[in-house]
Protein backbone atom coordinates (compact mmCIF):
# COMPACT_ATOMS: atom_id res chain seq x y z
CA UNK A 1 0.00 0.00 0.00
CA UNK A 2 2.71 2.50 0.95
CA UNK A 3 4.78 1.60 -2.11
CA UNK A 4 1.97 2.56 -4.49
CA UNK A 5 1.44 5.89 -2.71
CA UNK A 6 5.16 6.67 -2.91
CA UNK A 7 5.29 5.73 -6.59
CA UNK A 8 2.22 7.84 -7.32
CA UNK A 9 3.75 10.89 -5.62
CA UNK A 10 6.99 10.36 -7.54
CA UNK A 11 5.08 10.35 -10.84
CA UNK A 12 3.09 13.48 -10.02
CA UNK A 13 6.06 15.47 -8.81
CA UNK A 14 5.86 18.81 -7.09
CA UNK A 15 2.74 20.95 -7.75
CA UNK A 16 3.17 24.14 -9.74
CA UNK A 17 3.47 27.30 -7.70
CA UNK A 18 3.46 31.01 -8.51
CA UNK A 19 4.07 34.23 -6.55
CA UNK A 20 1.75 37.16 -7.13
CA UNK A 21 -0.08 40.15 -5.70
CA UNK A 22 -3.69 40.10 -4.49
CA UNK A 23 -5.83 42.52 -6.49
CA UNK A 24 -9.31 41.83 -5.10
CA UNK A 25 -10.99 39.91 -2.28
CA UNK A 26 -14.60 40.89 -3.02
CA UNK A 27 -15.77 37.29 -3.59
CA UNK A 28 -16.41 34.83 -0.79
CA UNK A 29 -13.37 32.56 -0.23
CA UNK A 30 -11.88 33.73 -3.54
CA UNK A 31 -9.16 36.27 -4.32
CA UNK A 32 -7.85 37.52 -7.64
CA UNK A 33 -4.05 37.28 -7.87
CA UNK A 34 -1.91 39.01 -10.51
CA UNK A 35 1.19 37.03 -11.49
CA UNK A 36 3.90 38.78 -13.51
CA UNK A 37 6.49 36.81 -15.46
CA UNK A 38 9.48 38.17 -17.39
CA UNK A 39 10.31 36.36 -20.59
CA UNK A 40 12.69 36.88 -23.47
CA UNK A 41 11.18 37.15 -26.95
CA UNK A 42 12.41 34.25 -29.06
CA UNK A 43 13.15 36.17 -32.26
CA UNK A 44 13.98 39.69 -31.13
CA UNK A 45 15.56 39.04 -27.73
CA UNK A 46 13.62 41.79 -25.95
CA UNK A 47 12.55 41.08 -22.38
CA UNK A 48 8.80 41.40 -21.92
CA UNK A 49 6.50 41.23 -18.90
CA UNK A 50 3.63 38.80 -19.19
CA UNK A 51 0.76 39.34 -16.73
CA UNK A 52 -1.98 36.88 -15.87
CA UNK A 53 -4.83 36.99 -13.35
CA UNK A 54 -5.78 33.86 -11.44
CA UNK A 55 -8.89 33.26 -9.33
CA UNK A 56 -7.53 31.59 -6.20
CA UNK A 57 -9.24 29.77 -3.32
CA UNK A 58 -8.66 31.43 0.08
CA UNK A 59 -10.28 29.20 2.71
CA UNK A 60 -9.60 31.45 5.74
CA UNK A 61 -10.39 34.69 3.86
CA UNK A 62 -7.21 36.19 5.29
CA UNK A 63 -5.82 37.83 2.13
CA UNK A 64 -6.23 41.54 1.53
CA UNK A 65 -5.49 43.61 -1.59
CA UNK A 66 -1.78 44.35 -1.84
CA UNK A 67 -0.62 41.14 -0.13
CA UNK A 68 2.12 39.14 -1.82
CA UNK A 69 1.14 35.45 -1.80
CA UNK A 70 2.37 32.07 -2.98
CA UNK A 71 -0.30 30.05 -4.81
CA UNK A 72 -0.17 26.35 -5.70
CA UNK A 73 -2.09 24.35 -8.27
CA UNK A 74 -4.80 22.06 -6.93
CA UNK A 75 -7.82 20.08 -8.08
CA UNK A 76 -10.60 22.06 -9.81
CA UNK A 77 -12.66 23.76 -7.09
CA UNK A 78 -15.08 25.57 -9.40
CA UNK A 79 -15.36 26.58 -13.05
CA UNK A 80 -12.43 29.02 -12.87
CA UNK A 81 -10.60 28.12 -9.63
CA UNK A 82 -7.71 25.67 -9.92
CA UNK A 83 -5.28 27.38 -7.51
CA UNK A 84 -5.23 27.90 -3.74
CA UNK A 85 -3.31 30.21 -1.42
CA UNK A 86 -0.37 28.35 0.14
CA UNK A 87 1.03 31.21 2.23
CA UNK A 88 1.07 34.97 2.59
CA UNK A 89 4.63 36.16 2.04
CA UNK A 90 4.28 39.91 2.65
CA UNK A 91 1.31 41.81 4.02
CA UNK A 92 0.23 44.77 1.89
CA UNK A 93 -0.37 48.22 3.24
CA UNK A 94 -3.70 48.54 5.05
CA UNK A 95 -6.27 50.57 3.20
CA UNK A 96 -7.63 53.42 5.24
CA UNK A 97 -10.50 55.77 4.40
CA UNK A 98 -9.79 57.91 1.37
CA UNK A 99 -10.46 61.65 1.73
Amino acid sequence: MTETVTEELAQRGRPKSRIGTVLSNKMTKTVVVLVERRMKHGQYGKYMTEKKKYKVHDEQQSCKPGDKVRIVETRPISKEKRWRVAEILVRGESEGPTP
